[in-house]
């Protein structure tokens, strides 16, 4: 659906699907560098399309509330997520070989396998900081929406709003192992999840512990 768009309803769709509470007029202005009406022609056409709506209103110091916009649950499945098809048919044949008390730990060693493959593509990598960030570059081709933030001390996470998974996830989170083995084993690292879509939050945040520590 979204080659069929302009680039700025994609880029207003990408500002609205990483903020959940919503959006104003004035947000989305500042966010996407065009005018107000330029910004309502744009949700007018959204809203026709059924991907974006009304959300809650929020105080705005005195003045009038301030109108808010989401994404729809259609705005939200717009985003392209690669392989989330392909998980759907790995899960099924795991849960009848496995059973669901080892499925878990059946689709972290998945993950953990596709890791190595895609390792090999990248041999040069050699500091954490570089396998995390090459992670990102790969999760990001994949269609999470990901990217790699360093906090303040140096220690590198990822965060990613399109997770390929979400559908599977909200009804059952073991999917997330298999993530969790193809982070773990591409960076060499623990994974610790403070934030995850399916649990609620806006976006889904890992942070990259090297192993030992």
């Amino acid at each position: 659906m979204l080659n069929t768009m302009g680039e700025r309803q994609k880029q207003l769709l990408k500002l609205l699907r990483g903020t959940k509470s919503g959006l104003s007029v004035d947000e989305l202005s500042k966010g996407l560098e065009i005018t107000r009406n330029a910004v309502r022609q744009h949700l007018a056409s959204l809203e026709a399309a059924g991907l974006v709506t009304t959300g809650p209103t929020r105080p705005s110091g005195g003045g009038r509330p301030q109108q808010l916009y989401v994404l729809t649950e259609l705005g939200s499945e717009s985003f392209p997520r690669q392989y989330s098809w392909l998980a759907q048919l790995v899960v099924a044949s795991v849960q009848r070989e496995e059973g669901a008390a080892n499925m878990g730990k059946r689709l972290n060693e998945i993950g953990a396998g596709v890791a190595q493959q895609l390792r090999s593509q990248y041999p040069n990598l050699s500091t954490h900081e570089e396998k995390v960030e090459k992670l990102a570059e790969v999760m990001d081709q994949l269609g999470y929406n990901a990217k790699d933030i360093t906090l303040p001390g140096g220690e590198p996470i990822i965060e990613a709003d399109n997770c390929v998974f979400h559908r599977m996830a909200v009804k059952d989170t073991e999917i997330c192992h298999l993530d969790r083995g193809l982070m773990e084993t591409f960076t060499d690292s623990k994974i610790e999840q403070e934030e995850c879509m399916a649990r609620g939050g806006n976006v889904c945040r890992f942070r990259f512990l090297p192993k030992g520590e």
